[in-house]
């Protein structure tokens, strides 16, 4: 799962679904769509040759026939229309971001080859402005990042979590209206290929990136023709069960797979920003500094909160370790806080942007699957996850909004399967915080030879073009432009 950005903000049921199997809704089912029409898009720095046009979908999938919301699209056409493939899907991360922008941005880091083959495509997924969008109303005090991901009391309690979860389920049923009931994995892969026949398409490719894997392998799931080559990246654990609760307790990994590599750095000669002589003291040093702020937070005016605790230094923490290049920011909050000072607060990103990805955000992760209502679950899990995995204090196993929400789930979670074309390439880091190796590798077995995997030796989140390596890239840079796969599961040093 990927935040807004890796810093500030950061953060229905179709005909024949029986037992995860599912009979998908074509446009020869659906209807021709209309032709799209096609408009210079909104906001700034967007590369000139970048398009938007809205796709019609139904709200609610078991109801073809009944209201309508919009999908946000945009693409760069194919720079070389004589060597034109087809379309390339940019999927975001989240739940609760968009790849609007992304045929401008990294899109732009594709090969030559990888543009001229295909036109870049994004969107911004239901319930995301500016497609048909959502909004909780929730407190401002309920959408900040050490509410949403939920970490426990200082002293291990979860009182407070449970009772965010019922006034964020609240704020839900009462402002959210009924697209918030629609919003779910499943209904994003539905829409993806209203997408892809709105283009006219008969196949697509796509690339996912952390969430967007989940998307990726749900669609391939769902609509097994409509797919041309797949490249998932940052891969998420498949869990058909619990879903997204995988995902959070993915985070004790992750933070555990990567936090060593922050100690490497932070002990280095030379390092502006050194915060001991080796790394073995960096851990006991980090938990040190958040318990001593659990007892006594410092003020942090114009921060959310503002106050730095010991959940907020955590938090911190957990950010940082999405890209190295981000280390800086938890190692001069370390050395601020240690002398009892902060640094200036950081950007905070606009309200209606926070309360909308925090509406998508608890609506993808609430409707996918049920969640536990009862707080001694969370209870036991917390404990034992306090004793093995000190530096996430908990919060992996504990109650996030899903605890109190309204609604069950329409549909069991996406399921994901051996059956289907061989065109998929997984490409992921050895270190990821939030979507560790173990969890990609459970990506791998479930897809069975459906998939290649591209295992690179890096650290962050987002491999491809961002946080791996020359030899992860060039494998999917390949896949992409020629279809040509490693015979095998790959490891690139």
């Amino acid at each position: 799962m990927k935040q807004i950005t890796k810093s500030a903000a950061l953060i229905a049921a179709a005909s024949g679904v029986v037992f995860g199997i599912v009979t998908p809704l074509t446009a020869a089912a659906t209807g021709t769509p209309a032709p799209l029409k096609w408009t210079k898009c909104a906001g700034e720095g967007l590369d000139p040759r970048q398009e938007c046009a809205t796709v019609s979908v139904p709200m609610n999938y078991a109801d073809p026939g009944g209201p309508k919301i919009d999908i946000a699209v945009s693409r760069i056409p194919s720079e070389k229309p004589s060597a034109r493939r087809g379309v390339l899907l940019l999927i975001a991360g989240g739940p609760g971001g968009d790849s609007l922008d992304d045929p401008s941005g990294k899109g732009q880091k594709l090969p030559q080859k990888v543009r001229d083959a295909y036109d870049l495509v994004g969107f911004a997924p239901r319930g995301n402005a500016p497609s048909t969008s959502v909004g909780c109303d929730a407190e401002p005090g309920d959408t900040a990042r050490t509410k949403l991901l939920p970490w426990p009391a200082a002293d291990g309690s979860i009182d407070e979590n449970m009772a965010t979860a019922r006034r964020l389920s609240d704020a839900c049923a009462r402002n959210g209206g009924e697209l918030v009931k629609h919003i779910s994995t499943k209904n994003n892969a539905r829409d993806i290929d209203r997408i892809r026949a709105a283009l006219g398409e008969r196949k697509l490719a796509a690339w996912g990136v952390s969430y967007g894997t989940y998307i990726g392998a749900t669609y391939s799931e769902m609509f097994r023709h409509r797919t041309d080559r797949i490249v998932l990246d940052s891969n998420d654990h498949p869990d058909p069960v619990r879903a997204e609760r995988a995902w959070l307790e993915a985070f004790e990994i992750g933070v555990e797979d990567n936090f060593p590599e922050f100690a490497k750095w932070a002990s280095a000669p030379g390092n502006p920003h050194r915060l001991a002589d080796t790394a073995a003291e960096v851990r006991p040093l980090f938990l040190r500094l958040a318990a001593r702020l659990d007892r006594e937070p410092l003020p942090w005016p114009g921060a959310d909160p503002a106050r730095l605790n010991g959940n907020v230094l955590r938090q911190a923490m957990l950010d940082s370790l999405y890209d190295p290049d981000d280390y800086p920011v938890l190692a001069k909050l370390m050395l601020a806080a240690r002398k009892g000072e902060v640094p200036p607060a950081p950007p905070s990103p606009p309200e209606s942007a926070v309360q909308n990805y925090t509406a998508v955000s608890a609506a993808t992760i609430c409707n996918d699957a049920a969640w536990p209502r009862s707080a001694a679950a969370y209870e036991k899990g917390v404990v034992e996850s306090r004793a093995k995995h000190p530096l996430t204090a908990g919060m992996p196993r504990n109650a996030m909004v899903c605890a109190a929400w309204p609604w069950q789930p329409k549909e069991a979670p996406p399921r994901v399967t051996d059956r289907g074309p061989s065109n998929m390439l997984l490409v992921q880091n050895a270190r990821d915080v939030a979507t560790p190796l173990s969890g990609a590798l459970k990506l791998r077995e479930a897809l069975g030879r459906r998939a290649v995997m591209v295992t690179v030796d890096a650290t962050g989140h987002d491999s491809y073009l961002d946080n791996g390596n020359a030899c992860g890239d060039a494998a999917v840079s390949r896949f992409l432009a020629t279809g040509e796969r490693p015979a095998e599961d790959l490891h690139c040093d």
